[in-house]
């Protein structure tokens, strides 16, 4: 295919799903990331796209919302991970509730073996992936249905969350920055999320690395309220998505980095907010725990002084 050719189709996708990974557009035009980013780059020059951490989006700074056939193709692998990974911090007998979203709705199908659950959602989707579930209880909204993403909205769904306390929320969105938090493109979809957290003592966002770095209109989740962020690995050498991550470490979100096959992280890390003067982790599934920031320099200076009196003092 010729760099013309790819471009195209790349513009094409990209104007048909509002936001593309890297990886996707790859797969599709079946060629490497680096060509990828290289033409995303060269459509970005002309103003005809905007690249975001790990994809493209639609230009203009604030991205429209993709409707559900397209967002259920987007990034399948990375959502898979993400669910299996959410799915291991809700215990027995918990209360939990679930937001729409197609990476929720991945979660639902694993939640659907965790015997005493009630899920309270305001999803049909997360609703039907636990209809068979005979141990999960399921708990439907009133509201009015939005169609584009089959989830209850209006103000009967935030007067049926009145009085509502749960343990965990789990929530998706269109964007995920440091800054300002989750957001969304549509506000009756932000205002219910906004009641659905404040039903929970936790906080659960899972946002892909498509996400990261993506800033939509309304803000559902700010920064502060976040408690964990469940996301994929970032692409290689895309030193933006790290900063990101670790601007949102910093402000004392726990990371947890799904993508490889053994244990998820232990479960003292759960509903603890780390000191925010101190190294915070990102817990990787299946390796060590590893850390956003190394050790300040005066603290390597102080050790490695302490290291010389004591060689000292053994020669003496």
């Amino acid at each position: 295919m010729f760099a013309a050719e790819r471009r195209q189709l790349i513009l094409e996708m990209v104007r048909a799903n509002g936001a593309v990974s890297l990886r996707e557009l790859a797969r599709v035009v079946q060629t490497s990331e680096v060509t990828v980013r290289r033409d995303v780059r060269a459509l970005e020059a002309e103003g005809l796209l905007d690249r975001r951490h790990g994809g493209a989006v639609l230009p203009g700074g604030f991205t429209r919302e993709s409707g559900f056939p397209q967002k259920s193709h987007l990034a399948t692998a990375e959502k898979t991970a993400i669910a299996d990974v959410a799915a291991s911090l809700v215990e027995e007998g918990e209360a939990i509730v679930v937001g729409a979203g197609t990476t929720t709705q991945e979660l639902a199908r694993r939640l659907a073996r965790v015997p005493g659950l009630t899920v309270v959602t305001n999803s049909l989707l997360v609703a039907q992936a636990l209809a068979h579930a005979n141990r999960v209880e399921v708990v439907m909204t009133g509201g009015t249905l939005r169609g584009s993403n089959y989830a209850l909205v209006g103000s009967g769904a935030e007067q049926s969350l009145q009085g509502l306390r749960v343990s965990r929320a789990f929530l998706s969105g269109s964007g995920l920055t440091a800054e300002r938090g989750l957001s969304t493109s549509n506000m009756l979809s932000a205002s219910v999320d906004r009641a659905l957290v404040a039903a929970a003592a936790e906080v659960v966002v899972l946002a892909d690395h498509t996400k990261l770095g993506t800033d939509t209109m309304f803000q559902t989740v700010p920064t502060d309220v976040i408690t964990r962020l469940v996301t994929d690995e970032p692409q290689p050498h895309d030193d933006r998505a790290a900063t990101e991550l670790q601007a949102l470490a910093d402000q004392g979100v726990q990371i947890t980095v799904a993508g490889g096959t053994a244990a998820p992280a232990a479960d003292g890390m759960q509903g603890r907010r780390p000191r925010r003067d101190s190294p915070l982790p990102v817990q990787r599934r299946g390796g060590p725990t590893a850390q956003l920031r190394s050790a300040p320099s005066g603290m390597l200076e102080q050790q490695a002084g302490e290291r010389a009196r004591v060689a000292d003092m053994r020669r003496r």
